[in-house]
Parts: structure tokens; sequence; C-alpha cells
């Protein structure tokens, strides 16, 4: 099985699918990521409503649920890169090139967050007894927060990982991408609350669209030289 996948002719697809496959296997084994953002999501939701107890005011709502899945976003798919093992990365290295690492990495944690986001979002909407009206939207806006929050933390954890001091590292290249991500979310995501056109949401949903596509472009340019390194 392994030589196959030491052959220099093997397709960047079946690297892509296999390193995806490795990731799951992994996760499935130790389960850190799953338990550890569910724990923390769980706990907030409930930090929360015994706070507040009902929400009246639907931008404090919103704007609740999207620190908690930014956080959530932070704990699961910042440390990607920060927690791999120098064996693990000789590995991926010998098995991979390059590009199918950061692609097999960026594809694994949209699939995680996904996931993750979804079970937020019910968790969420269970507790506090409230559905935004345009639900199909704000879902939309659940999802492309979830490729926005995955790609820009998978980047940032890749170049992190080749520093000193990761996670300040990580703090401050993160800090000036995700705000501006955030604020796009909360403003599409309060467009659904409000039940408004969907028209009208447009300029969001292809500003997020345009950020996650040049964060994968960027992640692609940048990641062959670090791995290098």
């Amino acid at each position: 099985m392994i030589k196959n996948y030491l052959c220099p002719k093997m397709h960047l697809l079946n690297q892509v699918k296999y390193l995806i496959k490795k990731e799951i296997l992994l996760e499935w084994r130790s389960k850190y990521a799953i338990n550890g953002v569910l724990l923390y999501v769980v706990s907030s939701v409930f930090v929360c409503f015994l706070s507040f107890i009902t929400i009246d005011n639907k931008i404090t709502w919103n704007a609740l649920f999207w620190i908690i899945i930014l956080f959530s976003s932070i704990n699961g798919v910042s440390k990607g890169f920060l927690q791999e093992t120098k064996g693990q990365q000789l590995y991926s290295y010998i098995v991979a090139s390059p590009i199918a690492i950061i692609l097999a990495k960026t594809i694994y944690n949209i699939l995680l967050m996904l996931v993750l986001t979804t079970i937020a979002l019910a968790v969420y909407t269970t507790v506090f007894s409230y559905v935004p009206v345009d639900f199909l939207m704000f879902y939309v806006a659940v999802v492309l927060g979830s490729l926005s929050f995955s790609t820009i933390f998978t980047m940032v954890s890749a170049i992190a990982s080749k520093a000193g001091n990761g996670g300040m590292l990580m703090a401050i290249l993160s800090f000036p991408v995700i705000i501006p991500v955030l604020i796009v979310l909360i403003r599409l995501a309060k467009n659904a609350i409000d039940g408004l056109d969907r028209s009208v949401s447009l300029d969001e949903i292809g500003i997020l669209l345009m950020i996650n596509v040049m964060a994968i472009c960027a992640s692609l340019l940048l990641f062959p030289y670090l791995w290098r390194d």
C-alpha cells in the first residue's frame, strides 16, 4: 500500500484522497477535534442560555452565534499543523506533494467545520427556541462561514507551524483577515434573520466566495515554499 503512494507519478487526486482518509482515521481514533469543539459549543450555548435565558434582540442572538462559531473554528481547525509531530510531517513529506498536503488539510477542515457548525446551529436554535425568518439563507451563511474559517485558519496554521512561537504568530496573522470576514458573515446572517429579499445578500456572498478563492490560492502558492524548510 505505502509503496504505491511513494510512486512519484501518483496523481494529485489520489494523494489528496489518501491524506484525507488518513486525517479522518486519525480523528476517528482520537476524536480530539470533534469532542473538544462539541464540548466548547455545547458549554458556550449553555452559558449564554444561563446568562440571557431568552434573547429578544436578534442582533445579539446573531452576534453570539458567530462568536461561538469563530472560537469553535479556532479550536477545531487552527491546530491542524501546529499539533503535528516531526514524524507525521516527515511521513506526509514522503508520501505526497506539498500541494496535495495543503489541499487535503483544507478539504478535511472544511468537512469537519461543516459538521460542527451544523450541529452548533441545531443546538443553538433549539436552546433559544428561535429560527431565522429565512433559515435557508442563514444556513448558506453558516456554510460560507465554515468555508471561510477553514481556508483562512488552515493557511495561517501552515504558516505559523514553521515559526517558533506558532500560537502567538497565528493570532497576529489571523486577526486582520478574520475580522472583515466576520463582519460580512454577520451582515449576511442579519439579512436572513430580517427576511430580506435574497438578492440583497448577493454582494456578501460574492465577497465571501472571493475571500475563499484568494485564501486557497495563497495557500497553494506559499505552502510549497514553507514545506521545503
